[in-house]
């Protein structure tokens, strides 16, 4: 999974259970997924453009004319890892199932290659009629997944198959179609990327390489697996997903006094940041000029995993990370022990490596030992161990 994270186009068809698909928008976000809202013209006869731009906080648009220099019906499905379409009504069925392209959502479905679901809504007698049915069964050869409309109360007295369903079983059949996992739904994540500088004068400080790619694939993985993510960041380089909050801070100090105050609310923390092992005994306010360089006096830097390590309350997991050139799991486990962490991935940095790469090379340890090994594995696919690790001791 990349960066970017999953985006999702939801589609709204004109029907009156088109404000029923504001719940759904917000479901959706609460699972992690980056949605774009495009109705049809009719929908916004009974939601208006404003209330989807207000709740997805991005740009909508209904129509293949506008914004036409985006060329918006080809960024959208080709952005779009899933179309969901509901409500889905029988004209919108009929013209998708015969290849129309008259308004912008049905140009982005030819368009897209993505999996489409389909959540119908109309009269009964227009959901039993046999060319809707008959343009269903077209939609499901092509691959479409239909999910069967509710049976019950309509508009009016009207009552039968047709109702726009529940939010939660629209979620739950949405969550099968992709085999997304929603296990850390609920739970606050926190998580420190990047690495920290500490200063020796306005213009040179002490770093490391950490790009911060390691820690914000872990926040999206989360995101996508249903957490409330917050990270920490420290000097990152990376694009910054849509949905994760993050502070910023820049040395060691500043990041122990976020973590100290958000320690206590969080239900897992991974602390996946580069923290410098020492600073300057003394900044100076000036810059140092070339001629006048010499040595430079050292002190150590808190320990924060330690520290927040010391206040750890019952039910909360934390993931330590380690940076080593030798004698990488004699060193991992004997860190592992006096920190206090739950788990540790240890990368082989040898030759730099790992730092700034879309790779990774390391293991993953607990106090029994080794649990996992990652030969130049991406570092979304151990995001996403770490985190099947992290499921296990929640529960």
């Amino acid at each position: 999974m990349s960066l970017s994270g999953r985006e999702v186009v939801l589609g709204v068809g004109g029907g009156i259970a088109a404000y029923k698909a504001c719940d759904l928008l917000r479901r959706l976000q609460d699972h992690g997924y980056l949605v774009t809202v495009v109705p049809t013209p009719a929908a916004l006869n009974f939601v208006g453009k404003a209330t989807w731009q207000a709740l997805s906080n991005r740009a909508v648009y209904s129509q293949v004319w506008e914004n036409v220099a985006e060329i918006p019906h080809i960024h959208l499905a080709n952005n779009a890892d899933y179309i969901v379409i509901a409500p889905a009504t029988a004209d919108l069925i009929a013209r998708i199932a015969h290849g129309r392209a008259d308004d912008l959502l049905t140009n982005v479905v030819l368009a897209s290659s993505a999996k489409v679901l389909l959540v119908p809504a109309m009269h009964p007698q227009m959901w039993l009629n046999a060319a809707t049915q008959e343009n269903v069964e077209t939609l499901k050869r092509r691959g479409m997944v239909v999910l069967e409309p509710d049976n019950g109360r309509l508009t009016g007295k009207d009552s039968g198959p047709g109702r726009f369903p529940e939010t939660s079983r629209i979620i739950s059949e949405f969550a099968e179609f992709t085999g997304a996992s929603s296990d850390l739904l609920g739970r606050r994540v926190l998580i420190t990327a990047g690495g920290t500088r500490e200063a020796i004068d306005p213009v040179r400080f002490i770093g490391n390489r950490s790009s911060g790619k390691q820690g914000f694939a872990l926040a999206q993985a989360a995101a996508a697996r249903g957490a409330l993510v917050h990270v920490i960041a420290a000097n990152v380089s990376v694009p910054i997903p849509e949905g994760i909050e993050v502070s910023w801070v820049e040395s060691a100090k500043q990041m122990q006094s976020d973590l100290e105050e958000r320690f206590p609310n969080c239900d897992v923390l991974i602390m996946c940041a580069a923290v410098a092992d020492a600073r300057p005994a003394q900044v100076n306010e000036q810059k140092i000029k070339k001629d006048s360089l010499g040595s430079l006096s050292l002190v150590a830097t808190p320990d924060l995993l330690a520290t927040v390590a010391a206040s750890k309350k019952q039910g909360q997991v934390i993931i330590a990370f380690a940076a080593e050139t030798s004698d990488h799991i004699a060193q991992a486990q004997e860190k592992l022990s006096k920190k206090g962490a739950d788990l540790l991935y240890v990368n082989d940095v040898t030759d730099g490596a790992v730092f700034g790469s879309d790779l990774t090379h390391g293991s993953i340890i607990d106090h029994s030992g080794i649990i996992a090994r990652f030969i130049e594995s991406s570092k979304d696919t151990l995001a996403h161990e770490l985190l099947n690790q992290v499921v296990l001791r929640l529960s």
